[in-house]
C-alpha cells in the first residue's frame, strides 16, 4: 500500500473587510448613526445629533442614490433610490432618526452582498491553484521543467511520488494510487495503472507515473469547476427577495401618485404648503419602508435562530429561498458518510485464526504505513485494545500492499488481485467494501472489509426531508455505483446518480430543475461546489467542507448534523408564512392611511404614527421566530427519535 496523501488544500487570497468600499461606507454610516442616537438620547443639542444623522445619510446613501440616478437614465426605478428619497422625506418632516436607520439597513445589506461576492471570487481564484504551477515533461533531451499552463495535448509527463498531477491525462506506464477526492469525492485513493485516467490537481502516492496530457490546462476538470462556480454565482447574485421584485413596480406607481397628489390640488388652487404637506404625508404612509421592515425581521430572526442551532444562513434571500425547496440532492462521501475509511468486517479464513489473531499482525505491519486503509486497520486494532508488535523489514509496493516480519512470521496485507477467486473477497466487494487480504507466511488467513461508514443520523435525515418536501431525495456522487447503491439502500434513497464528475453533477441538478423541481443540494467537497452554486439552494457541511464549498454554499451546517437540513427548510417555510402575514398587516395600514389622506385630510403626525406603528407591529410579529421552538419543527423531531 502507498503512503497516505492528504487532499491538496485550496490556497485562498482572502478579501479583507475594509478592502471593500461598500463595507467602509456602511461601517461609517453605522458609526455615525450610533453616535447621533447616543447624542439624541443624552439630551444633546438638536443641531449636534442632526449633524451626525445627516452625515450618516451622506455616508450610507450616496452610493445607492447615485446608482439609482444612473438607473433612472435607463428608465428603471431602483428600489434603493426610493429608500433614499423616503429617508430624505422622513428628515423633511422631522423623523430623521428613522430615516437614518433605514439608510444604515440598506447600506449594511449592500456591504454584506459585496463581501460575499468578493469572498466567492477569492475562492474561485484559489481553486485554480489546486493544479501545480510546473510539471516535469519528458522529451528527446530528457526531463525539463515547464509551466503547467504551457502543456500541450500529447505531452508526456513524469509524476513523482507525492507530487500533484499537473494536467488531465492518461497513464502510459507505472503504478500508483492517486487521491482524487478533490475531483470525484471518493474517500480512498484509487489504483492507477497504464490506460487509466488521472486529473489535474489530484495527489499522487508513492509510485511514479508516466502520463500523456489529454486536455490543456484551461480545459481541465478543475478549471471547469472554477468556471461553473463563477457562472452559477453570477446568476444567483441577481436573485432578489420576492418583495423587492414587487417593490420595483409598486415604487413606480407610488412616485406617480405622489406627484399627482401634489400637482392636482395645486392646479385646483390649493396653497403650495398644503399641497406639499399632503403629498409628503402620502409618500410617508404609502412608502414601502414598512413593507421592507415587515419582510426583514422574520427572515433575520429565522437566520439568528438557525445560527443558534448550528446552521449559518448567509442572507435573507437564502432564508426565503430555502423554503421553496421541493427536492433535496445529497452528496455521498463526507455528507451521508463520515468521509474516512473504517474497518467494518473481519472474515477469518482458517479456524485457528480468530478476528483478533487476523487483525493484530495486520495492524502491526500497517503502523509504518500512512495509507488511509492502513490507518483504518491500525485504528480498529487500537480500539480493540490489541497490543501491536514491531514490524521488521517493512516494505511497501505501490498498488499492491505492505509486508513485514511480526513475531518472527512474514505478514502481508495485500490487494485481493493477488488471490483471485476468493469468495470472501467477492462477498465484501458486492457490499461496496474495499477488501484486503492478510497473509501469514504467504498463506491467506483473513480478509478485511473497509468502508466509509454511514452517518448514524443519515437515514432519519433522509426520511425527514422526504416527509417535508413530499419527494424522495436524490443521491449525486462521484463514487462507484456499487458503493453508491449500498449506501442508498441503507439510508432509503432510490434515485441514484453515481460516478459523476463535477460538471455531471451540475447537469443532473439542471435536469431536475428543468423537470420543475427546486433542488437544494447538500455536499461538502470541492467537487460539490459547482452543483451547490447551480442549485436552487446549496447547503454545505462545515466540519469537513472545503473553503470553496463553504463560500459557494448558501447555508452551512456548522455542527455537521444532517438533521438540521430538514429543520432549516421547515424554519424557512415558517418564516415565509410570517412574512405573508406581515405583508397583509402592512398593506392594511397603507390602504387605510392612503385612503384617509386622499379622501380627507390625514394629519401628518397621525400618518407618521400609523406608519411607524405598523412597522413596530410587524417587527414584533417577526421576532417570534427568535424562539427556539421555531427551529424544532416536526421533521427535526423525527430525526432526533
Amino acid at each position: 500500500m502507498l503512503s497516505r496523501s492528504s487532499p491538496a488544500a485550496v490556497p485562498v487570497r482572502r478579501t479583507g473587510l475594509l478592502a471593500l468600499a461598500e463595507v467602509r461606507w456602511a461601517a461609517t454610516a453605522l458609526a455615525l448613526f450610533l453616535i447621533g442616537l447616543a447624542a439624541q438620547l443624552s439630551g444633546a443639542p438638536q443641531w449636534l445629533w442632526w449633524g451626525f444623522h445627516l452625515a450618516c445619510y451622506a455616508a450610507g446613501g450616496w452610493e445607492p442614490g447615485l446608482a439609482g440616478l444612473r438607473a433612472l437614465r435607463e428608465r428603471t426605478l431602483d428600489v434603493d433610490l426610493l429608500m433614499v428619497v423616503a429617508a430624505l422625506g422622513a428628515a423633511a418632516i422631522g423623523q430623521i432618526t428613522e430615516g437614518a436607520l433605514l439608510i444604515v439597513i440598506f447600506a449594511t445589506s449592500g456591504a454584506m452582498e459585496a463581501l460575499a461576492t468578493a469572498r466567492t471570487a477569492d475562492s474561485v481564484r484559489g481553486l485554480v491553484d489546486l493544479a501545480p504551477d510546473t510539471a516535469t515533461r519528458l522529451g528527446a533531451g530528457g526531463e525539463e521543467t515547464v509551466r503547467a499552463a504551457d502543456l500541450a495535448v500529447g505531452d508526456v509527463l513524469l509524476v513523482r511520488p507525492g507530487e500533484r498531477i499537473a494536467a488531465d491525462a492518461t497513464v502510459l506506464s507505472g503504478g500508483s494510487e492517486v487521491d482524487q477526492a478533490t475531483i470525484t469525492g471518493e474517500p480512498l485513493p484509487v489504483d492507477k495503472t497504464a490506460g487509466d485516467e488521472v486529473f489535474a490537481g489530484t495527489s499522487n502516492g508513492t509510485g511514479a507515473l508516466r502520463i500523456r496530457v489529454d486536455r490543456r490546462a484551461a480545459d481541465s476538470v478543475v478549471a471547469r469547476i472554477a468556471t461553473l462556480v463563477e457562472e452559477a454565482s453570477r446568476t444567483k447574485a441577481r436573485t432578489q427577495l420576492f418583495i423587492e421584485k414587487v417593490e420595483q413596480r409598486y415604487s413606480i406607481g407610488m412616485v406617480a401618485v405622489t406627484v399627482a397628489v401634489f400637482v392636482i390640488p395645486l392646479l385646483l388652487g390649493d396653497p403650495v404648503r398644503r399641497a406639499l404637506l399632503r403629498a409628503m404625508t402620502f409618500m410617508i404612509v404609502a412608502s414601502p419602508c414598512a413593507v421592507v421592515l415587515a419582510t426583514m425581521p422574520p427572515l433575520l430572526a429565522a437566520i439568528a435562530t438557525a445560527g443558534r442551532h448550528g446552521v449559518l444562513v448567509k442572507s435573507a434571500v437564502v432564508m426565503e429561498r430555502l423554503g421553496g425547496t421541493t427536492l433535496v440532492a445529497f452528496d455521498k462521501t463526507g455528507t451521508l458518510t463520515r468521509g474516512a475509511p473504517e474497518l467494518v468486517e473481519i472474515v477469518c479464513l482458517l479456524p485457528e485464526f480468530d478476528a483478533d489473531a487476523v487483525l493484530r499482525p495486520a495492524a502491526s505491519v500497517e503502523v509504518p504505513s500512512e495509507h488511509p486503509l492502513g490507518a483504518a486497520v491500525v485504528r480498529a486494532a487500537r480500539s480493540r485494545g490489541l497490543a501491536l508488535a514491531e514490524a521488521r523489514g517493512f516494505a511497501a509496493q505501490p498498488g499492491h500492499g505492505v509486508e513485514g516480519v511480526v513475531d518472527g512470521r512474514r505478514i502481508t496485507v495485500v490487494s485481493p488481485t493477488a488471490f483471485p477467486g476468493l469468495a470472501e473477497v467477492t462477498a465484501l466487494q458486492e457490499q461496496g467494501h474495499t477488501a484486503v487480504v492478510v497473509t501469514v507466511d504467504s498463506e491467506p488467513v483473513g480478509v478485511l472489509g473497509i468502508a466509509d461508514r454511514t452517518r448514524p443520523e443519515a437515514a432519519a435525515a433522509v426520511a425527514a426531508v422526504t416527509a417535508l418536501t413530499g419527494s424522495a431525495p436524490v443521491l449525486l456522487t462521484g463514487d462507484n455505483r456499487v458503493t453508491a447503491e449500498r449506501l442508498a439502500a441503507e439510508v432509503g434513497i432510490r434515485d441514484i446518480r453515481a460516478e459523476l464528475l463535477p460538471d455531471d453533477k451540475v447537469a443532473a441538478v439542471r435536469e431536475l430543475a428543468a423537470a420543475g423541481a427546486r433542488v437544494t443540494v447538500v455536499g461538502d467537497g470541492i467537487n460539490d461546489a459547482p452543483a451547490l452554486a447551480a442549485a436552487h439552494a446549496g447547503i454545505a457541511l462545515g466540519g469537513a467542507g472545503s473553503d470553496l464549498t463553504l463560500r459557494t454554499a448558501d447555508a452551512i451546517v456548522v455542527r455537521d448534523d444532517l438533521g438540521t437540513v430538514a429543520a432549516v427548510i421547515a424554519l424557512s417555510r415558517r418564516a415565509r408564512r410570517v412574512v405573508i402575514a406581515n405583508l397583509a398587516i402592512a398593506a392594511t395600514f397603507i390602504v387605510v392611511l392612503v385612503t384617509w389622506d386622499l379622501a380627507g385630510t390625514l394629519p401628518l403626525p397621525l400618518g407618521v404614527a400609523g406608519h411607524e406603528g405598523s412597522t413596530i407591529l410587524v417587527g414584533l410579529n417577526g421576532l417570534r421566530l427568535l424562539r427556539s421552538s421555531a427551529f424544532l419543527s416536526e421533521p427535526r423531531a423525527r430525526v432526533r427519535e
